[in-house]
């Protein structure tokens, strides 16, 4: 078992983690568990880091949520799942989620289904607007714009 840190040591290196990329205080309290760190010690430490702007849950949000969508292609329901799961408040996830754009969105979407549609077998045209659907809800969109995606496509 690895030997714990001090508060100090554990200080510099949630900063180094921070300043190597955006965090959040979920994973940096993760982080600093891991390391032997009580809570009391770890709230000392994440309240630095804020103060610091080491630690700006606002500008995580916004990050995530552009990475999320841009590169993995993720829905707003999936991504605001995810940042549930990472404890961000729900003002700031709504934040996040309004600055996607709605034009980019749409396209994504119906860009991932034809992509998908070239590879599904399906016995009939329900059978493929089932799969299709099932799979972009599985990507976390939202079934309206999923429905009107697949009707906008020549099926």
């Amino acid at each position: 078992m690895p030997k714990s840190l001090s508060p100090q040591e554990a200080l510099h290196k949630a900063a180094a983690y921070c300043s190597s990329g955006e965090q959040c205080c979920y994973d940096i309290s993760e982080k600093l568990k891991k390391w032997g760190i009580e809570d009391s010690e770890a709230s000392k430490i994440i309240e630095y880091l804020i103060k610091q702007r080491f630690i700006d849950e606002a500008r995580y949000a916004k990050g995530f949520t552009n990475d999320k969508f841009r590169f993995n292609k993720w829905g707003r329901t999936k991504i605001a799942y995810a940042l549930r799961l990472k404890k961000i408040p729900e003002t700031l996830i709504d934040e996040a989620l309004y600055n996607i754009n709605e034009e980019q969105y749409r396209d994504t979407l119906l860009q991932i289904l034809e992509n998908k549609q070239k590879n599904t077998k399906a016995a009939d045209k329900y059978d493929l607007h089932a799969k299709l659907f099932r799979f972009a809800a599985s990507r976390g969109f939202e079934p309206d714009i999923i429905q009107s995606a697949i009707q906008s496509m020549k099926l």
